[in-house]
């Protein structure tokens, strides 16, 4: 009787822990379906960067899809990739894209932890919100409103800045022919835009932090200061280190909307706007090569994958606690 009983037990436990599981799984199912058809299955489409993609007529005036495309096309092996090196301005977009991710990389991680420790400080509740908000409130405004506010200042007709020159007797500056002074406009709309989704991830790892260490800092004669060098920053180092890494992974593409919306498409402005994003997209319109602009968009994933991994493997080996993985 014993035995049954305790049989009984058993299989009412199992079927417990199999009812939580199929609970937790039809909770993760519609994100996995979701990661499965939009992530994982569009990778089929990575062979078009080693073949010379055609449209493939089938037999009996059939509808020509994709897959056969795909299937028919000429296998052409790493030709697609070379047109990215064999171009004049190879070196203008591979520098362009490199240096301003890594100088706004590193302005990201210094501005947006000086705002939120700042924000931090903040005693009135409702000012301290507003100021988020404010802040917040550009990064989910798209390039193309972004790139009116800019003209709004810009335009060589009726700009805020030109009016500016004109009523006090400066010489009119064209800036969308003037490539010299785009470095620093990019850089202001890309801090303007970005700054404020960094600075709330950084404000709440902050609040996360116990008072008490701070206040045992006080007690032992730390100023604001440093108590913010001594107790703040090591706190934030692990997500610093975090989204250090993550944004080092996207270090060979660029912001296509930033790029090619703000500067207003401008020819003049290409030595210092032309990156690989807006390369890929006018080489594509230009040449309606399918092929080419996969292997680019290929190249570049894969250069942010090693990124990754050699950024991650170094803090790895420095630091193990906050490393991505």
């Amino acid at each position: 009787m014993a035995k049954v009983m305790t049989e009984a037990k058993r299989k009412e436990r199992s079927w417990g822990r199999t009812k939580k599981t199929l609970l937790l799984l039809s909770m993760v199912a519609p994100g996995a379906i979701w990661l499965l058809l939009l992530r994982y299955l569009p990778m089929f489409g990575i062979v078009i960067a080693f073949k010379h993609y055609t449209i493939y007529k089938p037999p009996g005036n059939k509808t020509p899809n994709i897959f056969g495309n795909v299937l028919h096309s000429k296998w052409v092996g790493f030709d697609n990739f070379k047109f990215m090196f064999k171009t004049t301005d190879s070196w203008t977009m591979i520098r362009n894209t490199l240096g301003y991710n890594a100088l706004w990389i590193v302005l990201g991680i210094i501005i947006a932890v000086s705002f939120a420790i700042m924000l931090d400080q903040i005693t009135n509740k409702f000012v301290a919100k507003s100021y988020q908000t404010l802040m917040f409130f550009p990064y989910f405004l798209s390039w193309v409103v972004a790139s009116y506010f800019v003209l709004a200042f810009l335009d060589p007709t009726r700009g805020l800045i030109v009016h500016f020159q004109q009523s006090h007797g400066m010489s009119v500056t064209n800036w969308y022919n003037e490539s010299k002074y785009w470095p620093f406009i990019l850089t202001i709309a890309n801090m303007w835009k970005y700054i404020g989704y960094s600075t709330i991830l950084y404000l709440a790892a902050i609040t996360g932090i116990d008072n008490t260490q701070y206040e045992a800092a006080s007690i032992d004669g730390a100023s604001k200061w440093q108590q913010v060098w001594y107790v703040t920053i090591p706190h934030l180092k692990t997500m610093i280190i975090i989204l250090f890494i993550m944004n080092v992974g996207k270090i060979f593409n660029a912001d296509f909307g930033l790029f090619y919306s703000v500067p207003q498409n401008s020819g003049p402005l290409f030595p210092t706007t032309q990156v690989i994003d807006t390369y890929i997209y006018r080489t594509l319109m230009a040449t309606h090569n399918e092929g080419m602009s996969t292997a680019a968009s290929l190249l570049q994933n894969f250069v942010g994958f090693v990124c990754i991994m050699a950024t991650n493997t170094i803090v790895r080996k420095v630091d193990k606690e906050s490393s991505l993985f």
